[in-house]
């Protein structure tokens, strides 16, 4: 029986015949060098404050732009004029040049993350401190971010699914990876409404269904491995547990003020959300739903995800409050120099909607987003797994 890569238009990839390109190693380095400078800029923010733009945070964020901008374009130039970096007809033709589509979208990302540079610089110039994730240049950038993040993805994909043997399933690993970054790239998007003193709130659930079903599922489509969900959402916590264990270890002294709580070392970012358990219960139901139409897969899908988040993520937020979760494991007690002692996080609070009208409306939209996006999620899987180019 054919496999799938040898039903494809296009030749296969043998084991053989090739290994992973250097132009996808620069763009896995490329995304993992944004995700540590977005982690170690906000940290800087909320440890030292706002300090000169040429910050060692600033530059590996940046860094992501240039390597994998830069190594696509080549690509695409290498490709349009007779190289042999990558199969001519497994390549599409856009303003007169010749490359996968991969490329392309990687390198308008790096376009869009160099532009915001100077943008962002300008904004703080002219506006003051932004305490704010969500900022004309900060959007700007992460679009970057997330363009390099799928423009590497496809290029994986016009691989993956040509190749076979042990060489796939290098290119199933990364994929992955490159899928967790997305979903991390995404809690950083959201973070500002999924603070933990929100996670008794309608708009935490509803927000965290808007943003994490959809590359949970779309990803796991692409790939068909049996727990991809459950890496993408390992790849996430990994990440988040290796910052908050990690940047504590290193002195920081706040440089503007006012200065509500003494801070003398990098303030990690809050424990990941416990996205792993929908994850891991998407991939159980995933075979079972195999042959179901799209829509019926998507309202299992959103349930499913949004019923087991909210189970395990409500009681684990009361556990957070509690003086047991106040180590450097769990991390409760790292407030950054502008919480004070009003703050909710500090007096162990929750901040939830002023009527239980509000809340039951945010916990219905969180309900029908989840079912969406989980839509969303199983259609632009079943595209990623036609690609070819």
């Amino acid at each position: 029986m054919a496999t799938r890569a040898e039903t494809l238009a296009f030749p296969v990839v043998r084991e053989k015949a090739e290994t992973i390109p250097w132009f996808i190693w620069a763009c896995v380095v490329g995304v993992t060098s944004a995700i540590i400078g977005g982690h170690w800029d906000i940290s800087w923010h909320r440890s030292i404050g706002r300090d000169d733009f040429w910050t060692p945070a600033h530059i590996a964020i940046y860094l992501c732009g240039v390597i994998a901008g830069l190594s696509s374009a080549y690509l695409i130039l290498k490709t349009t004029f007779g190289g042999s970096l990558y199969p001519r007809e497994a390549t599409v033709k856009m303003w007169g040049f010749r490359g996968p589509l991969g490329a392309f979208i990687t390198a308008w990302g790096g376009v869009a993350m160099l532009t915001s540079a100077p943008f962002d610089d300008w904004w703080h110039n002219a506006y003051g401190l932004d305490v704010k994730i969500v900022s004309p240049p900060h959007v700007l950038l992460i679009m970057g971010v997330l363009a390099i993040q799928t423009g590497a993805l496809m290029l994986m994909l016009g691989y993956m699914n040509r190749a076979t043997g042990a060489l796939k399933r290098t290119y199933d690993l990364l994929f992955l990876y490159t899928g967790g970054m997305i979903l991390t790239l995404m809690s950083v998007l959201i973070l500002e409404f999924t603070s933990r003193a929100y996670a008794h709130s309608g708009l935490y659930y509803r927000t965290v269904a808007l943003a994490v079903p959809a590359v949970l599922i779309a990803v796991a489509r692409a790939s068909g491995l049996r727990w991809a969900s459950t890496f993408v959402a390992a790849v996430y916590t990994v990440v988040l547990l290796g910052f908050q264990w990690i940047l504590p270890l290193f002195p920081a002294v706040p440089k503007l003020g006012p200065v509500y709580n003494p801070v003398t070392f990098f303030i990690p970012p809050q424990f990941p959300m416990l996205l792993i358990i929908p994850a891991l219960g998407l991939d159980m139901v995933r075979p079972a739903m195999a042959g179901k139409s799209k829509w019926l897969q998507a309202l299992i899908s959103g349930l499913l995800f949004f019923g087991l988040f909210l189970a395990v993520q409500w009681p684990f937020a009361d556990f957070l409050r509690t003086e047991a979760a106040k180590n450097w494991f769990f991390g409760s007690h790292y407030y950054d120099y502008l919480t004070g002692p009003s703050s909710a996080l500090v007096r162990g609070v929750f901040v939830a909607e002023k009527t239980s009208r509000d809340f039951w409306q945010n916990m219905g939209l969180g309900v029908v987003f989840a079912v969406l996006l989980s839509r969303l999620g199983l259609a632009w899987g079943e595209g990623m797994r036609k690609v070819q180019r």
